[in-house]
């Protein structure tokens, strides 16, 4: 069977990765998945899907570079939350999100004791498959993979965007061979609104930065010397360098499962 596209495409994404404070863990993931992630992103125009995911302590200690300017530290971020909107609705989608969390804070529906490692809202660049009749990108957050891998890479000065996407359309193809990555999508950050919320973290580098998502048919910690081989490629390539590069899980929806696993 060929491998057919569909009208129905993802265009953009809101990524965004953020601690609770500790002793709060049960609360915060219980406002946001039973309130939060339906009424701060879900119920908004042009929302195709969305996923939770998470890091334990020993997820988080796979992490590097220990120096990444993705996040304030390469620890910081416990839960990330990933969001599909349609192609040609992101301008909508991204009013209706800003004056909606608003509304919420000003409802008293927020919830204080969080911070933001990185919240972004990002631009679909490009995708690669690993099989000829692939799982696409669309249906990967309802895909139940059992894991994923955020990788982000900084562009070396004078490297174009096109540059780098024809470097990973070369490479790409031999990594994902028998491998347990169905799929890698890429991305570019695009700048938050004036009046997005103060407590959002701004990113001087996204404009230069691909981030990177790869779904994985398995724990990511079977396959982690495969990432760090991965990352000294593209450092050894010229293009660019690796400067986030995180494992994690999906959360197990409906409970507390991984709560009293996110520190050491």
């Amino acid at each position: 069977m060929s491998f057919a596209e569909y009208p129905i495409r993802v265009g953009s994404m809101l990524f965004t990765a953020v601690d609770p404070e500790r002793g709060h863990e049960v609360s915060y993931n219980r406002w946001y998945e039973r309130d939060h992630y339906y009424a701060g992103c879900m119920i908004g125009p042009g929302l195709l899907a969305g996923s939770r995911w998470v890091a334990t302590a020993d997820l988080k200690a796979l992490r590097f570079p220990e120096d990444s300017d993705v996040v304030p530290a390469i620890g910081a971020g416990s839960y990330v939350a990933i969001y599909w909107i349609n192609d040609g609705q992101f301008d909508e989608w991204n009013a209706w999100a800003v004056d909606q969390v608003n509304w919420l804070y000003g409802n008293d529906r927020g919830f204080q004791h969080r911070v933001h490692a990185h919240t972004a809202m990002y631009l679909h660049d490009n995708r690669w498959y690993r099989d000829e009749d692939p799982v696409p990108l669309e249906l990967a957050l309802d895909r139940n993979y059992q894991g994923l891998v955020s990788l982000a890479v900084q562009r070396e000065e004078g490297v174009s965007q096109e540059d780098l996407e024809k470097w990973f359309s070369t490479h790409l193809p031999d990594f994902l061979r028998e491998s347990p990555i169905a799929s890698v999508a890429a991305w570019t950050a695009v700048p938050l609104k004036d009046d997005a919320p103060a407590f959002v973290p701004r990113d001087p580098n996204a404009a230069t930065r691909s981030m990177q998502l790869y779904f994985l048919e398995g724990d990511p910690r079977e396959s982690w010397d495969t990432f760090r081989e991965w990352a000294a490629r593209i450092d050894a390539s010229g293009i660019g360098r690796v400067t986030y590069c995180a494992p994690w899980i999906p959360t197990v929806v409906g409970t507390d499962t991984y709560t009293d696993r996110l520190w050491d």
